[in-house]
C-alpha cells in the first residue's frame, strides 16, 4: 500500500494553535489579510451578481465579531500578540460549529496557502478526505464504522479555490449528499490547501485515493469524481499522477464531472498578471486587489489551467505565455462538463458569444480550445450549460443536480483498464 502524503499524518490543529499560527505572519500582513477574508466572506454570503458594484459593508454577527477581534489583537506588538490570540480562542470555540472558522481558514489558504505550508504555519490545511466535516481514518475498520452501509460505488467531491468541503452545502443543498441519498453511492469529500500548486495537490490526492480504495470496507466497483472549479483541475492532475505512479485506483474510475472548471484558464486571473487590475470587476474577486502581486501558487495556476509540474516549472511567472503541455483526459473514463452563464436563456446566440459564469468562460469550462492539441474533446452529449447561474450558484442548482444524476446513473461502457 503506498505511503500517505506526509501532511495527512498530522493531527488536525486545535483552534488555539491555528490562531497562534497567525503570529508567524507580520502584523501588517495579518490585518490586511483579515480585511481581505472578511470582504470575501461578506460578499459571498450576500451572493451578489458576479459583476457590478462591490458592497463595502463588513461581515455581520459572530463572523463579524471574530474578524474585528482578530484585527484588534493583531495591532498589538511582541509577545502580546500570542497572548491576545490565545484569549481569542474561546470566542471561536463558542461558535458551536466549525463552519465559520473553516471558511476563514480555507480563504486564507487559497490566497497564501503555499506560504503557510512553506513556513510550517499551523493555519496551513493538511490534505485529507472527510465526511460530514470530519477527517476520515483510512483504515478498513474505521471506514466500516463510519460507513456501515458502504456502497461499492464511491463518489469523491473536490472543492474549488478558497473553499472547503463543508461548502458543498450551498443554499441548503449538497450534490454529494443528494446523490448518496438518491443513487447507490457513498460520498466522501476532499479537503485541501487550495493555495498550493494544483500539481502538488494532485500528487497527494492520488495517494489518498489509492489508500481509500485499498481500505474500503467492500470491494470497489466504481469511482466517480466531481470537481468544482479548481477541484476539476485537481482531479485531472491526480489522474496523470496515478498513471505515472502506476496506481490501480484509476482502473476503478468510471466518471469525471467538471463543474465550472477553468480547463484553459480564467481570464480574470490571467489578465495583466497583476491582481490589482481586477479591483471592482467582481465583488467575489475585488478583495484580492489588496494583495497586489502576492498570490498563491494555486491562484497563479488558474491563469491557464495548469495541472502538471511541467506547466509551471522554470517559468518566470509573468503569466503572459501559456507554457502547458497538452494533457488529454484519461482514456476509458466518461468525462462530463457543466458550464454556467449569467444569461437568462440561449435565444439566438451560440456558445462562443455567450458570457460565462462571472469567473470562468463557457469555452474554458467545456474544455474547448482553438488549438486541437489542447482541446479536451468532451462529446457534446457530455456537456451541459446552466443559464441564469453564476460560478457559485451551480453548487446549489436543482438543474445541475438533475444533470449530474442523469449522467452518473448511466452504466459504464468500457472494460476495466
Amino acid at each position: 500500500m503506498p505511503k500517505l502524503p506526509k501532511s495527512t499524518h498530522r493531527p488536525p490543529a486545535q483552534t488555539g494553535n491555528d490562531l497562534r499560527g497567525i503570529n508567524r505572519l507580520t502584523i501588517n500582513a495579518i490585518t490586511g489579510l483579515t480585511d481581505l477574508v472578511e470582504a470575501m466572506h461578506a460578499n459571498i454570503a450576500r451572493r451578489p451578481f458576479p459583476f457590478g458594484a462591490l458592497e463595502s459593508e463588513p461581515a455581520k454577527g459572530i463572523s463579524g465579531l471574530v474578524y474585528r477581534s482578530v484585527r484588534g489583537v493583531t495591532r498589538l506588538t511582541g509577545n502580546g500578540v500570542d497572548l491576545a490570540l490565545s484569549r481569542l480562542s474561546p470566542l471561536l470555540d463558542r461558535v458551536g460549529t466549525p463552519a465559520p472558522r473553516d471558511a476563514v481558514v480555507a480563504a486564507l489558504n487559497g490566497v497564501l496557502g503555499d506560504h503557510l505550508e512553506a513556513t510550517g504555519n499551523p493555519l496551513a490545511i493538511n490534505m485529507r478526505l472527510r465526511s460530514r466535516g470530519q477527517p476520515l481514518t483510512l483504515k478498513r475498520k474505521a471506514l466500516a464504522a463510519e460507513f456501515p452501509d458502504a456502497s461499492a460505488t464511491i463518489l469523491v467531491l473536490a472543492h474549488g479555490l478558497c473553499m472547503n468541503d463543508i461548502q458543498w452545502r450551498y443554499g441548503g443543498h449538497d450534490h454529494g449528499a443528494a446523490l448518496g441519498r438518491d443513487f447507490d453511492c457513498t460520498p466522501v469529500y476532499l479537503h485541501y490547501n487550495s493555495g498550493r500548486h494544483v500539481s502538488h495537490n494532485g500528487h497527494d490526492f492520488t495517494v489518498l485515493l489509492q489508500r481509500l480504495i485499498g481500505e474500503w470496507p467492500v470491494p470497489v466497483e466504481r469511482v466517480f469524481i466531481i470537481g468544482h472549479s479548481m477541484g476539476g483541475l485537481l482531479a485531472r492532475s491526480a489522474c496523470h499522477a496515478a498513471k505515472q505512479a502506476g496506481h490501480d485506483w484509476l482502473q476503478h474510475l468510471d466518471a469525471l464531472v467538471f463543474l465550472g472548471t477553468p480547463h484553459h484558464g480564467a481570464p480574470l486571473e490571467r489578465a495583466g498578471s497583476s491582481i490589482d487590475r481586477l479591483f471592482g470587476v467582481s465583488p467575489y474577486l475585488a478583495p484580492f486587489a489588496r494583495l497586489g502581486k502576492i498570490r498563491s501558487a494555486g491562484i497563479q495556476d488558474l491563469r491557464h489551467g495548469n495541472v502538471h509540474d511541467g506547466d509551471w516549472l522554470d517559468r518566470d511567472g509573468d503569466g503572459h505565455q501559456d507554457g502547458r503541455t497538452p494533457r488529454p483526459l484519461p482514456k476509458g473514463v466518461r468525462c462530463y462538463a457543466v458550464a454556467a452563464t449569467t444569461r437568462k436563456d440561449n435565444a439566438a446566440i451560440d456558445d462562443s458569444q455567450m458570457s460565462g459564469d462571472g469567473l470562468v468562460p463557457i469555452g474554458s469550462a467545456l474544455g474547448e480550445h482553438p488549438d486541437r492539441r489542447f482541446d479536451l474533446r468532451i462529446p457534446k452529449s457530455h456537456r451541459w450549460i446552466g443559464y441564469d447561474t453564476n460560478h457559485l450558484d451551480m453548487l446549489g442548482s436543482d438543474a445541475v443536480y438533475r444533470q449530474l444524476k442523469k449522467w452518473l446513473s448511466q452504466r459504464p461502457r468500457r472494460d476495466p483498464m
